[in-house]
């Protein structure tokens, strides 16, 4: 039996190069570079926003809230990391913080151990139409979709989406593999129904 591979790196709907000379001139203070930024990020910052608090109107307060937040604390940017990852972490916690506030977390408890192994099933097939996995995964319970949205499109390991939602690794692959699960499931019920 062949030894188990990790999956492929997913690459961020953030990852935009950013321009030293940009950052630069948005430092100094130019509108024009901070609507530039603005613009490149308004899109994963929202669907990011969208996918983790499942609400229109949340995913705009919390774009509107973390692009205010970067343009207050762009000094404080010495890119250590890519700006574009230190941009996705701010819009992550201002998301996971609304959801907190929200106080709807659910209390799940951790799968047994034989359900952790469904983590390396890869996500749903690409094949499925993206409105009706949108919409599977609005029908997901917050933090559940959280999880899967942090680890698959995002590239959140179990570990980090655990110091995120201040949970244990075990939550985040539990949520994975339960979350993996329902999805599967309201898909193929979706494509069910329109087979019929």
């Amino acid at each position: 039996m062949p030894p188990e591979s990790a999956p492929p790196p997913v690459r961020s709907s953030f990852a935009i190069d950013v321009p030293d000379a940009l950052l630069a001139r948005a430092r100094a203070g130019e509108a024009g570079a901070f609507e530039q930024l603005y613009r490149w990020f308004e899109r994963p910052v929202f669907t990011l926003a969208l996918r983790l608090c499942g609400d229109r109107e949340e995913a705009a307060e919390v774009l509107q809230e973390t692009m205010l937040k970067v343009f207050a604390k762009l000094g404080e940017f010495r890119g250590g990391c890519p700006f574009w990852g230190w941009l996705r972490q701010i819009a992550v916690n201002e998301a996971l913080m609304r959801l907190r506030s929200r106080r709807k977390w659910e209390d799940d408890t951790a799968l047994e151990d034989h359900a952790l192994a469904d983590e390396h099933l890869p996500p749903p097939t690409a094949a499925a139409d993206a409105a009706a996995l949108a919409r599977a995964l609005m029908q997901l319970p917050e933090a559940t979709r959280s999880v899967l949205w942090l680890y698959h499109a995002e590239g959140y390991t179990h570990e980090e989406i655990a110091a995120l939602m201040a949970r244990t690794p075990s939550f985040s692959k539990s949520q994975l593999a339960r979350g993996g699960r329902r999805l599967r499931a309201l898909l193929e019920s979706t494509a069910e129904k329109a087979h019929a």
